[in-house]
């Protein structure tokens, strides 16, 4: 036993170098050693630095029985983890040798190390029986008479295996050990002198077989020898030996071989009777049986050329003689090997997912590949289906590496389903295959697109604050965070317009007027829009992903301001720069309108008229304006009281207050004239005026008259408000009144007609780009008195309503939008010059004569304006171009 430990604990062969074909480290180990015995240092072997197996992961590829050893992880040595069996292993098989396969990562890399299990002498010589009967006739039985015992059989290989036999002392038996072939023998019991029944009717021996290990083990077999008269000729075989081939694939119930004895005897004494042992392998004797009457063996089971490529088989042939005299023979069977085993595909290592930027050349998974055949039948081929985009290199005997073929894009094929095919060479082939899943990782290479480069949005005004005006949506193919999308207002903005018309905000960038969600891309207003300040909004929205690093697109945005019918109209103040006539009178009585309040209730306005004066004569016009557009800010005029049939009536769409017939003393000296002014929105807006008219002598009336000819363009209106406003005078005192008001009219008209003269002349002699210019080409767009209206797609606005009884408003627009500031941090300190957003639109109203007045001509010369004028219907126009 103390032989046996150092055996153990001694290694017989340690090697730790590389094999010159292969690239292999070759270790030897005996079999039993202890769990814990340290085989070799793999690490240092493999070329690696102290501390490098732990950090490159240096570990074993475990399959099947392979468990039994492992990889020390902080030393790298190769360290035997439970018991081993050569037996169990390898069977008979030599030399014992495991193939093992290591891997290291960064880079991966896989080496081929092969362990050698040696043999010690643990297995004791076994006999089939323990106990064996023979029967020997006496004195029939010559001596010399060979009798043949089955021998024992011992589970250890070489030295270890090699049996030695030895018989208890006996005079009349001794053994024989007849070596028929190189690892075939056979084992008799010879017949020394003739047995005497009379003298031993049994004898009894111990037959013991000796191993030739250190220690030798023993096994031992009882041999009870009865002694048996008369029937003394043994059956016979012609052939001690015979040699049987039959291929693994043989049906059960075929014929192995047909096997004769012959018996010299007559009667019972030469009737033979067949009985069949396998000797080795001792655990398969249910595949073979034999008929005891024909000696034909039949196959019973099923062969496998991978499980057992020999059996050696003993028949018996025993007479009925008394006693039964047997002969033996000996069948060796070789089973032929055909193609019954498929190709076998194992994925020993697998790196999933891959990065679809991975590089050409990238190994994705390591494989394995086998077939249990021999010859042709176990020659491997494998290839990779489908043939893109990955491909197999051949590492090692049986080993392949799946490399990276070709590039990968994962928005494209997000995941790929590869199969390994094998096909071995047998005829026919067999084939097997094993497939594999391998994803794709995603990259930010995608940056977030919208659907449209440009978005027209449509939004009416006043609408509450967080009211949601879209909903923008950028794609991004990617996924998780390199496909998850924020949205922010990148830039953008509007001059603010005052409701004058002017540039009173100057410029205001786009995030004070509405927000994106960054999470959902709702555009919600911050808010509410007023289209008299904005009516079109322009910024762009960035769309950006969480990758790293992160992508972004852009759309822009055009946001469109509806107007709703949200002013009431209102009456023009009296005494505004308006009545001093002319075009840029106008435009400053809407700032005055916006700045100051026009008059919107219903005050008490003033005017003249003459008794017996005819029919159709204006002594009065309403003037009022209303800061929407279109048909919001298109007026209508009614007569609200006193209804019926009154002295006067208002013009519709003028507001020119006139005699409806010839006035008399019987409409008294004063009426009192109830006027409504009503857009056309939905719902309208209105509001009213009361006009009192004083009527006086026709001489009165003449001065009146005679100190307004010289303002054509001014309503009677105004110069009844210039006159005096405010509560109605008493019949005494009227003409005193009057007398005074007429007086300082006639101041205030030489004024107004001085100042007249010289804004003529200023403008006759200023130069003609400073009176009006714009960034582009003019578009001019009429509107009649009926409503025929017609939109700009850009900004458009009103600056006045001109006088007259029959007009069109002429609106002149500009497709150029105010410069956006630069981005940048300077953007927020940058305004546009007012002159520029005045220049952006230009609206100029003609009165209603056929006569251009050349200071019109003058403003309207250099752009080429187009007047249209209204004819004898209210929809008829007359173009005249300046």
């Amino acid at each position: 036993m103390g032989e046996r430990r150092c055996a153990l604990v001694r290694v017989l062969v340690l090697q730790a170098a590389w094999a010159v074909s292969g690239g292999q480290v070759r270790y030897s180990v005996p079999e039993e050693a202890k769990a814990g015995t340290v085989l070799g240092r793999l690490a240092q072997d493999l070329g690696l630095e102290a501390g490098e197996a732990e950090a490159r992961r240096l570990r074993l590829v475990a399959q099947g029985r392979r468990a039994s050893v492992e990889v020390s992880g902080a030393s790298g040595a190769l360290v035997l983890s439970s018991r081993l069996d050569r037996e169990e292993l390898c069977g008979k098989s030599a030399p014992c040798a495991l193939r093992l396969e290591v891997l290291v990562e960064r880079p991966l890399r896989v080496f081929h190390v092969e362990l050698e299990v040696t043999d010690i002498n643990d297995n004791a010589p076994v006999f089939p029986a323990a106990r064996k009967n023979l029967s020997i006739a006496e004195l029939t039985t010559l001596p010399g008479t060979r009798f043949p015992l089955e021998g024992a059989s011992d589970a250890d290989i070489g030295v270890n295996a090699q049996l030695t036999y030895t018989l208890s002392p006996s005079e009349c038996f001794s053994l024989d050990l007849e070596k028929i072939e190189e690892d075939v023998e056979s084992l008799f019991l010879v017949l020394r002198k003739p047995l005497d029944r009379e003298t031993i009717p049994v004898h009894r021996l111990v037959l013991m077989a000796s191993d030739g290990g250190r220690p030798s083990l023993t096994g031992t077999m009882e041999l009870e020898i009865s002694v048996l008269d008369v029937n003394d000729n043994v059956p016979q075989f012609n052939q001690s030996v015979y040699k049987v081939q039959l291929p693994e694939n043989a049906e059960r119930g075929a014929l192995v071989i047909r096997l004769i004895a012959t018996d010299l005897d007559e009667g019972s004494n030469s009737d033979i009777s067949y009985s069949l042992q396998i000797l080795s392998p001792q655990d398969r004797r249910d595949v073979f049986g034999i008929d005891r009457n024909s000696g034909e063996i039949r196959l019973k089971g099923d062969l496998d050329f991978e499980d057992v490529s020999l059996y050696h088989l003993q028949v018996d042939a025993t007479d009925k003689g008394t006693p039964p005299l047997s002969g033996h023979c000996k069948v060796v069977l070789e089973v032929l090997d055909v193609n019954d085993n498929a190709p076998e595909v194992w994925v020993t290592s697998l790196s999933v997912p891959v990065p679809e930027d991975a590089s050409l050349g990238t190994v994705v998974a390591l494989l394995s590949v086998s077939d249990r055949d021999s010859g042709a039948n176990g020659r491997v081929r494998c290839w990779v289906w489908p043939a893109s985009p990955f491909g197999l290199e051949a590492t090692f005997a049986g080993s392949y590496s799946l490399v990276l073929r070709e590039a990968l894009d994962r928005e494209r094929v997000s995941e790929y389903e590869v199969e390994v095919r094998a096909e071995d060479g047998g005829a026919p082939s067999l084939r097997a295959s094993r497939g594999l899943r391998v994803p794709v990782s995603d990259v930010n290479d995608n940056a977030p697109a919208f659907a449209q480069a440009v978005y027209t949005v449509l939004a009416r005004e006043n609408n509450a604050a967080g009211a949601e005006l879209a909903r923008l949506w950028a794609r991004d193919p990617d996924e998780a965070g390199n496909g998850r999308v924020s949205y922010s207002v990148w830039e953008g903005g509007a001059a603010a317009v005052s409701a004058s018309g002017a540039a009173g905000g100057g410029w205001r960038p786009a995030s004070s007027y509405v927000s994106v969600d960054a999470e959902s891309g709702r555009v919600w207003a911050l808010q509410p829009l007023d289209y008299e300040e904005l009516q079109v909004l322009q910024f762009e929205v960035r769309a950006v992903d969480a990758g790293e690093p992160p992508l972004c697109g852009n759309a822009t945005v055009q946001l469109f301001v509806l107007d709703e019918n949200d002013n009431a109209p209102a009456l023009l103040p009296a005494g505004s720069a308006a009545e001093a006539g002319g075009v840029a009178g106008e435009a400053a009585e809407l700032g005055a309108v916006a700045a100051a309040g026009a008059v919107s209730g219903s005050g008490t306005l003033w005017a003249w008229a003459a008794w017996g004066a005819p029919a159709g004569q204006v002594v009065a016009k309403i003037r009022a304006v209303d800061a929407d557009s279109g048909y919001n800010a298109w007026l209508r005029y009614e007569l609200w009281e006193p209804r019926g049939k009154g002295p006067f009536r208002v013009g519709l769409y003028s507001g020119e207050v006139s005699t409806a017939r010839a006035l008399d003393e019987a409409d008294g000296p004063r009426q009192r004239l109830l006027i409504v002014v009503r857009d056309h929105g939905e719902p309208a807006r209105s509001t009213t005026a009361t006009l009192s008219v004083s009527l006086v002598e026709a001489a009165e009336a003449a001065l009146a008259a005679g100190s307004s000819s010289s303002l054509s363009s001014l309503s009677s209106l105004s110069l009844s408000r210039a006159a005096g406003a405010g509560a109605e005078l008493g019949p005494g005192a009227a003409s005193a009144a009057t007398n005074v008001w007429l007086v300082v009219a006639i101041c205030a008209v030489s004024s107004l007609f001085l100042l007249a003269v010289v804004l003529y002349g200023a403008s006759r002699w200023a130069p003609r780009a400073a009176v009006l210019s714009g960034p582009g080409p003019t578009t001019l767009v009429c509107a009649s008195e009926v409503g025929s209206w017609s939109y700009s797609q850009r900004h458009s606005r009103s600056l006045c309503v001109a006088d007259g009884a029959g007009k069109s408003d002429l609106m002149v627009f500009s497709p150029n939008f105010p410069p956006p500031p630069p981005p940048g941090p300077a953007a927020k300190d940058t305004q546009p010059e007012p002159s520029a957003l005045l220049d952006t639109v230009s609206f100029i109203t003609l009165p209603a004569s056929h006569h251009v007045p050349p200071f019109l001509s003058l403003l309207t010369r250099p752009v080429g304006c187009l007047y249209f004028l209204p004819g004898s219907a209210p929809t008829a126009f007359t173009p005249v171009v300046a």
